[in-house]
């Protein structure tokens, strides 16, 4: 014997499966994840952007290690975000149409491109802070490959949590699909739009950043409390039934 078994299915035997490894995997291991993530990451996420420094050469060059602990932070925020986002794809991939599924992933990929973007922020300004402090946040300072990523960051982000929360409406969570959906498109637009347009030393872009965060934050927390589940299937009330006996009305 080598512990190596089929599954029974109607129609004979399925896929083999090897000790310790589950025919799927359980909804709920899914649901736990995504739901800390939520609760975990949002509040991290708007305090990582509370923290935020001055984004001024000269104040990022006087206090480069608080900058780059705060960029790493955000960074890590963004993270535990896209772990929740992607358990919810995982949840809905049986469930959702093809397009709602597009625009969890969307979302997904432009978390992951903002992440790609405070890694960048985190990591040149500090050094060219220390040699040109007055090119820090201008546009004096983008070249093809740091452009390359804030472009794409702010189309993605954006666009992916508006088609988010368009998705959540439908489902029913429409607050928590216009938090994250406001939010995020607030605050893209005080990280970027404010911050070029008003430039470095301006107090509108913190102001703007904060304010979307907060709903940002506000939404990923009600998206953690839902267990990361768009909308709720007869296939969760009978796997519910299934673990807690039959419903009264069938006693």
């Amino acid at each position: 014997m080598n512990g190596i078994g089929n599954i029974r299915t109607a129609s004979g035997y399925g896929a083999p499966t090897f000790p310790g490894q589950d025919a799927d995997i359980d909804p709920r291991s899914v649901r736990s994840v995504a739901k800390l993530a939520g609760i975990v990451g949002g509040p991290l996420f708007l305090l990582t952007v509370i923290v935020h420094p001055a984004r001024d050469g000269h104040d990022i060059a006087a206090n480069a290690g608080w900058y780059i602990f705060t960029h790493t932070m955000e960074a890590i925020s963004l993270l535990v975000l896209a772990i929740s986002l992607a358990g919810v794809l995982a949840l809905g991939t049986r469930r959702l149409r093809s397009n709602e599924l597009a625009a969890i992933f969307t979302a997904l990929a432009g978390t992951v491109l903002w992440f790609g973007l405070i890694v960048y922020d985190g990591s040149h300004n500090p050094a060219t802070a220390m040699y040109a402090p007055d090119r820090v946040h201008t546009s004096a300072d983008l070249d093809f490959e740091g452009g390359t990523i804030v472009l794409a960051a702010n189309i993605l982000f954006p666009l992916g949590y508006v088609l988010l929360a368009v998705v959540l409406s439908r489902y029913g969570r429409r607050s928590t699909g216009l938090l994250l959906g406001f939010g995020g498109v607030v605050y893209s637009l005080g990280g970027t739009v404010s911050l070029f347009g008003f430039g470095p030393h301006s107090m509108i872009t913190s102001v703007v950043e904060i304010a979307g965060a907060a709903a940002f934050a506000v939404g990923y927390v009600m998206l953690g409390r839902a267990g990361g589940q768009v909308h709720r299937s007869a296939e969760d009330d009978s796997f519910t039934r299934g673990v807690r006996g039959p419903s009264p009305r069938a006693r």
